[in-house]
Parts: C-alpha cells; structure tokens; sequence
C-alpha cells in the first residue's frame, strides 16, 4: 500500500529507526485501534501488545512442556535398556541368553511377540549343543540374504515376511521391525518384532533406538559364534 508517495515499508521502517517518534508522540499510543483476534472488537495498541505476548508466553509454556515430556520419556526408556543390557550381562548360560534377550525386550517396552534367529558365517559357526534351539532353527537362503541387505532396520507392514512366521502368532502382525545382527561386516542373525497394530512400526518411523538395540543384541549374541577352523578372521 502507498499513501501520498510513501510505502508501508517506509513507514515501518522510519518507526523502527526512530524510537523517539512514539515519545513525542505519546498521546498516539492510546488513540490508535486494532481489531482483537478474539472477538473483532476494537482495542488499543497497548492491549494488542499484551495479547501478542500473552500468546508468545502461552506457545514458550507449551514448547517447555513438551520438552519436560520428551525428557521423562527418553529417562523411562533409558532405565529400560539399563535394564535390558544388565539382565544379558547377567545370563552366563548361552542356551537360555537367546530367550532372555527375547523376553527382555517384550517386558521392558511392551512388543507383543518377538524372536531372534542365528545362523553362521563363511568364517564362523554356532557353538555345538545349541542346534535345539529354536533361535538356531533352519532358516533359508532368501531370508539370510535379505537380512545381509539391510543396512538399517526395516519397519513396516509385515508383507508376510519368513521372519515373521518365527513368532507365535506371525499372521497377526500387522507391522513389524527387522533387525539384523552383525558380528563385523558379516550378518549372523535376525531380530524380528512384531505388532498386531499397524502403526507401532512404520516406514516413516525413526530407527536409532532400534539401532542401538540390534547393536547390543549382535554384541551379546555373538559369543554364540566359533571361528571356522582355517577360516581367516573378519574382523
């Protein structure tokens, strides 16, 4: 808008650069009306002030609030994993390690069903007297190649997924989470989790915690592993 040669423009920028106008001016304060966003009604330039910063204050007290949210639920999750972590530190046994990562998982951040499968490399093979297991149990060429592909965990729908028949009642799933197990750069296992809710896990999601999950699981998992006789390490 242009009024007589000036611009809104200039004017609000002559007002910003010259802070003694409104004291000269003083009486300008109380005579100049706004329209109130809430309700139409006309108030002064003062009250509109107020109600501006009344709503900065309001969307600070929000934006803290969520903070503090965000900040007891990334502390609850925390406690969890500690949880989690020690309970396998604690179980010596490597025949029931496998359940207890499985269980730990379940009880501590509520999935429904969850299984894990192992399998060996070109340079190591599972310790003798788990071949009972069922974490050890048959699983085919398609399914290790597919967890050897993924460079990140999947999370999605369960497009019935070999994974996902591990898991007690893996029809029901309606999205699930694939987390392969590394031992250096070689892929020996396959974390899956499952959800009969379709939005637990989805394409979208973020998938750092899930990261660090797998990242403790390989760790964990790996002592399952001998290195093949004449095999050169990978590591």
């Amino acid at each position: 808008m242009t009024l007589q040669g000036i611009t809104e423009d200039e004017i609000a920028n002559y007002l910003i650069h010259t802070p003694g106008f409104f004291e000269r001016q003083a009486g300008l304060l109380g005579a100049v009306q706004l329209v109130s966003p809430h309700g139409g009604r006309a108030v002064s330039l003062q009250e509109r002030q107020m109600e501006m910063l009344r709503e900065k204050i309001r969307g600070l007290e929000r934006r803290i609030m969520d903070m503090i949210r965000h900040s007891q639920e990334n502390e609850a999750i925390a406690a969890r994993l500690h949880h989690w972590v020690r309970e396998a530190m604690l179980t010596h046994d490597d025949r029931i390690l496998p359940q207890v990562l499985v269980q730990g998982l379940q009880d501590q951040f509520l999935i429904p069903q969850a299984a894990v499968r192992v399998w060996g490399t070109d340079t190591h093979a599972l310790h003798t007297g788990l071949a009972d297991l069922p974490c050890t149990q048959a699983v085919s060429d398609d399914a290790r190649s597919f967890a050897a592909s993924l460079s990140l965990p999947y999370c999605g729908v369960n497009a019935g997924f070999e994974a996902s028949r591990w898991l007690d009642d893996g029809t029901s799933m309606a999205s699930v989470a694939l987390l392969p197990l590394h031992h250096g750069p070689a892929c020996f296992g396959l974390l899956v989790l499952g959800s009969p809710d379709p939005t637990r896990y989805t394409a979208d999601m973020g998938v750092d915690f899930l990261v660090q999950v797998a990242e403790i699981a390989s760790a964990a998992l790996s002592r399952l592993l001998v290195p093949v006789a004449g095999a050169e390490r990978s590591e």
